[in-house]
């Protein structure tokens, strides 16, 4: 399975960014975004399920907004953006047969 994720990119803050990634299959469980900071371990940011049930890491809410296109295409609206939003965000699938992680792509956010 391929993750194919795009839209990050360079913004100013309290700007935004629009998120996607589209699997090569059908068979999804569910799919979500998670960052890695320099330093920091990769951490969960939201995912949303197969029947549209979503999850949001308390340091986004209210500012991102997880959806899904389909079932193999999910986005991340990125609003109010923060410098410490900085990282590199990836794309996540839950399959029947385990999990697939896509290349991962960069948000910076500064002035």
């Amino acid at each position: 399975v391929q993750l194919q994720a795009s839209g990050g990119g360079l913004v100013q803050p309290g700007g935004s960014l629009r998120l996607s990634c589209t699997a090569s299959t059908f068979s999804i469980d569910s799919m979500g975004w998670y960052r890695q900071a320099p330093g920091k371990q990769r951490e969960l940011v939201a995912t949303i399920t197969r029947g549209g049930n979503t999850n949001y890491a308390d340091f986004v809410k209210g500012r991102f907004t997880i959806s899904r296109d389909n079932v193999n295409t999910v986005n991340l609206q990125m609003n109010s953006l923060k410098p410490e939003d900085t990282a590199v965000y990836y794309c996540n699938a839950v399959l029947s047969l385990g999990t697939a992680w896509g290349q991962g792509t960069q948000v910076t956010v500064s002035s």
